[in-house]
């Protein structure tokens, strides 16, 4: 009976341990051949306590976006490095108010939480307040900035270079007719690299086929990053008077802009993540590698402690790019692709960041006629 009883406590140990981390830290040998869908979501910790967390931002953490792809970097990190994980979602949905947040982050930390992974630049208030309560927990700020506390981390992106190369590669498909919709209203510097990056793209694009190509570019509907009937709309209008593709860069706006394209049987851009499985409509996406950031977060704070500051990701760290595994484009190809990546990577060429640039109708961009 003992015997029994001490192999019934041995299995038990495994399948505890292969919940919530599989490889027990051997740096990552197994990522090739698990998949994030692989690896549960849910983790049980045999002591209740859970080392890395995640505070998702609005909605659900299956969102198809940020929560989603943030949180496979959270579970993919532990899976390789036998650590427990756990996922706190602030009350309220998509309603949630800083002291949820709040709430979430201090719950996290009460359970045991060496790291905070927080994606969204909502997270903000709540870090100003539960970080310095917590000096020894590393907080990673997703889609954030340099908040001055030792023991917060802001990841950020060179969204001018993923929006570039979708701009690039819309032109050289053979799109002569562009739009951008962006969110924030022109205040988001994430979202003007995006855009500005986009118009760039399309202006190298064009001048290598010797051409000019015409955008129209509004912030206009865009400030609380939602969808709405006026953004449809207006996109509509665009589609109506010969747009042919927009890329719509702010969260659910994305749903105005595939409505509209879809009823015009026209295309968009998606943003972020690869949004092709939400809308037939969507030929790429202008996409940032969000669980790859926070594997490399994670990495740097099991390695070297806490960190703060900014931490900005880009091409040379394969955190941003298109979508190559379901390719929609019919005249620019992958090898094509992948040979202007590198040369962004290796710094051949440099794609202006200039996070105020909200009109590039300024930039002296000479292959890009942007419209009313």
């Amino acid at each position: 009976m003992k015997k029994l009883l001490a192999l019934l406590l041995c299995l038990a140990m495994v399948f505890t341990f292969a919940a919530c981390g599989g490889n027990g830290g051997n740096g990552g040998d197994n990522s090739g051949a698990v998949s994030f869908d692989d690896i549960d979501d849910n983790c049980e910790s045999e002591d209740g306590t859970y080392q890395i967390a995640m505070v998702t931002d609005v909605g659900q953490l299956k969102d198809g976006s940020f929560n989603q792809f943030t949180w496979n970097g959270c579970k993919m990190y532990a899976y390789e490095n036998g650590k427990t994980y756990k996922y706190y979602q602030p009350a309220n949905g998509s309603s949630a108010t800083d002291d949820d947040r709040i709430k979430a982050m201090t719950d996290a930390c009460e359970a045991g939480a060496e790291v905070i992974v927080t994606p969204g630049f909502l997270q903000a208030t709540a870090l100003e307040a539960v970080a310095p309560k917590y000096p020894d927990v590393q907080f990673i700020f997703i889609d954030g900035w340099d908040m001055g506390q030792d023991n917060v981390l802001g990841v950020s992106y060179q969204e001018e270079q993923a929006g570039y190369l979708a701009g690039y590669a819309v032109v050289m498909e053979g799109y002569e007719k562009l739009g951008f919709s962006g969110g924030g209203g022109g205040a988001n510097p994430a979202c003007i690299r995006y855009g500005y990056g986009y118009a760039q793209g399309a202006n190298a694009a064009a001048g290598e086929l010797g051409k000019k190509v015409e955008m129209r570019y509004s912030w206009e509907y865009g400030s609380t990053f939602s969808a709405s009937d006026d953004l449809q709309a207006m996109l509509a209008g665009w589609f109506n008077a010969g747009t042919e593709i927009v890329f719509v860069c702010g969260g659910t706006m994305f749903n105005s802009g595939a409505a509209a394209a879809e009823a015009a049987d026209a295309a968009i851009v998606g943003v972020d993540v690869d949004q092709s499985k939400d809308s037939s409509a969507v030929v790429t996406s202008a996409m940032k590698g969000l669980a790859q950031s926070v594997q490399i977060s994670l990495t740097n704070f099991y390695t070297d402690g806490l960190q703060k500051g900014a931490l900005v990701l880009g091409a040379a760290d394969d955190a941003v790019g298109l979508p190559v595994d379901n390719w929609l484009l019919q005249n620019w190809t992958v090898d094509d692709y992948n040979a202007l990546f590198e040369q962004i990577k290796s710094g051949e060429v440099v794609v202006d960041n200039d996070s105020e640039m909200s009109d590039p109708s300024k930039a002296g961009l000479e292959n890009v006629e942007f419209v009313g």
